[in-house]
């Protein structure tokens, strides 16, 4: 196929190429190499030559073929936000599309929307890698995990594939245009598409290719996907654990399966069936207190030789709604919380493994029992330290259209995206079946979100609905069904609301409230503010279907520059980029300042968190 930058306009086409998202697990050639920590995996981060286009007339259209001269590109760091380079503009907003006031746009109208937008810059990325030893010889894959907003990939000059989703890995299969040395990859980055209409969460407006870039050398019999299901007798303090793998090119194999906990093994068995099903005695439950992780460890044998060896992460846990109450493991469910964008001061978006676990230590020392990944799925590596940290989830897909709906502060939804519009469904269903195969295995996870604040229709209806199908252990989140009570019946388990005050969350209980209660976004923690924090958590005393909620937020998105009359690096906001239009200090509601000096409003959370939990 021949790729068309009319596929920008196209809500339809929002993935060539690539391939079907899976359980994020990392496979091993043998426990040994595990153990060392060596898998098939080469990393592409560092410096690579680049162009900026301020719009697609003026980009190199012909960078990816082999024998370009690309003598006249800059260099960029991946990965790294482009306007970090010096390019294009900072650009802070939270509820409007950044086109407002520019360009009119609508949702059904997208013939060259954004492949004949003047202001559409594009990122032009080339690298010239050879492949490592140990991928030599084998199917070889590249994962993206994180591109703004839409890209397409060539390798040695040939059309691999065109992605949108900019939170989620995107991977392309290489092998067959792959080489052993001199391979030329050229990735095509654009800052807009019809991804925007999706994508417009309360943040900076960055874009460029924003999370590492991996390739993965297959095995010989590749372990694609493997789905873990546990399942509680609480009565009896035993446990299933049912695992279904997929397996590509598997003729003649057979798995053995082991599970164990903290290195002891505690069954095994090997057997030529890729659905199995196996019973515990005795097990530990997983909780914010004792989070209990067990292993399953998949073993692909050929011949009796181990060719595959895959650890999965998992853990016993119980979550049930009975009663209008939500319960963990028996005990009634609370949620002191918070919202988190991933941030650095000095980065963006870019964030590091310090960041991370920085970010679970102050949530662990605060009494911070649950974060909401604000709005989007945050990096792989996030989800396995709240396994280990016992951090409840809320899993948000990558999902905002406020910009549709919210107009000048009014809700005006005469046209909202993905509403009931059936060019939107198919990508706004691929966002949810990412969100869930990506990080189903993980126990921190309690709840599936449909996203925030995209108001509501058939679309979101049927996203709910997949999340019930898919999964039967977790609850489903969506806020913006509140606009509409009749679909309240058919869109979240819960009623979830935005800065309800004290008085009105009382007034719905006495009203007959009909699903537990929980705010994912309140206190909002702007200035001098989270006065008042003790009249929500009053509310665990009055109602037992008042389960919490999430503190907005906690950190602030703000930006280190160099000021250019003192010379001193200086917090800059929205608004200070000449960036219009603007929600300027907006972007500063974290309990955190940018750079993770805590504000002295951790304390009252830290305290009522505490006397709560």
């Amino acid at each position: 196929m021949n790729p068309s930058i009319e596929w920008l306009d196209q809500p339809e086409i929002f993935r060539v190429g690539r391939l079907d998202a899976h359980s994020d697990h990392i496979n091993y050639s043998s426990k040994d190499m595990y153990e060392q920590k060596r898998s098939r995996v080469q990393n592409l981060d560092g410096i690579w030559d680049f162009c900026y286009s301020q719009n697609p007339q003026v980009r190199p259209k012909d960078f990816y073929q082999t024998d370009f001269d690309g003598s006249s590109f800059d260099t960029i760091r991946v990965p790294q936000h482009i306007e970090f380079s010096d390019y294009d503009t900072l650009h802070y907003i939270n509820t409007m599309y950044p086109w407002e006031g520019k360009r009119y746009r609508r949702p059904d109208q997208t013939q060259g929307m954004f492949s004949q937008d003047p202001e559409n810059p594009v990122g032009s990325y080339r690298l010239t890698f050879d492949l490592e030893e140990a991928l030599l010889d084998r199917p070889v894959r590249i994962r993206f995990n994180g591109v703004e907003q839409a890209m397409y990939i060539w390798l040695n000059g040939e059309f691999i594939g065109y992605a949108e989703d900019s939170f989620t890995p995107s991977e392309f299969d290489l092998t067959p245009f792959l080489k052993a040395n001199d391979n030329l990859l050229a990735v095509e980055v654009y800052k807009r598409s019809t991804a925007a209409f999706l994508e417009d969460q309360d943040f900076f407006r960055f874009f460029g290719i924003f999370r590492s870039v991996e390739l993965i050398g297959e095995n010989p019999i590749h372990l694609e996907d493997i789905t873990v299901k546990p399942k509680v007798n609480s009565q009896e303090k035993t446990g299933k654990v049912a695992i279904e793998l997929k397996v590509l090119r598997d003729e003649g194999a057979c798995y053995r399966y082991t599970v164990q906990k903290d290195g002891h093994e505690l069954l095994q068995k090997t057997s030529s069936e890729k659905m199995i099903e196996f019973e515990l005695s005795d097990i530990l439950l997983w909780d914010v207190t004792t989070p209990e992780c067990y292993q399953v460890i998949v073993e692909i044998l050929k011949d009796d030789k181990v060719i595959s060896y895959t650890p999965v992460t998992f853990g016993f846990r119980e979550l049930v709604l009975n009663d209008k109450v939500m319960y963990l493991n028996g005990r009634r469910l609370k949620l002191n919380g918070v919202n988190r964008h991933e941030w650095n001061a000095k980065s963006g978006r870019v964030i590091t493994d310090e960041d991370e676990q920085f970010d679970i230590e102050f949530m662990k020392e605060n009494a911070i029992n649950a974060v909401r990944t604000s709005h989007y799925p945050n990096r792989l590596s996030f989800y396995d330290r709240c396994d280990h940290a016992g951090i409840y989830m809320m899993a948000e897909t990558n999902l905002e259209t406020h910009g549709s709906w919210q107009k000048m502060g009014a809700i005006e939804p005469s046209w909202n995206v993905p509403g009931d519009y059936p060019v939107w469904r198919e990508v706004t269903l691929d966002r949810a079946i990412s969100n869930y195969e990506w990080f189903k295995n993980h126990p921190s996870i309690l709840f599936w979100s449909l996203g925030n604040e995209s108001f509501v229709g058939e679309t979101l209806k049927e996203m709910n609905a997949y999340y019930k199908k898919v999964d039967s252990s977790r609850l489903v989140h969506y806020e913006g069904v509140f606009y509409d009570e009749a679909m309240k019946p058919f869109i979240s388990d819960m009623e979830s609301r935005m800065y309800a005050s004290p008085k009105e969350i009382r007034t719905y209980f006495k009203q007959d409230g009909q699903k537990p209660f929980i705010l994912c976004e309140f206190m909002h923690n702007m200035g001098n503010s989270l006065g008042g924090l003790k009249e929500y958590m009053e509310l665990y005393d009055e109602f037992e279907s008042y389960q919490g909620g999430f503190i907005w937020d906690y950190i602030d998105q703000a930006i280190l520059r160099k000021d250019p009359l003192t010379g001193q690096e200086v917090l800059r906001y929205g608004g200070d980029f000449d960036d219009r239009p603007s929600d300027y200090e907006f972007s500063g509601n974290g309990l955190l300042f940018a750079t993770r000096q805590a504000k002295p409003s951790i304390q009252e959370v830290a305290y009522y968190y505490e006397k709560y939990r």
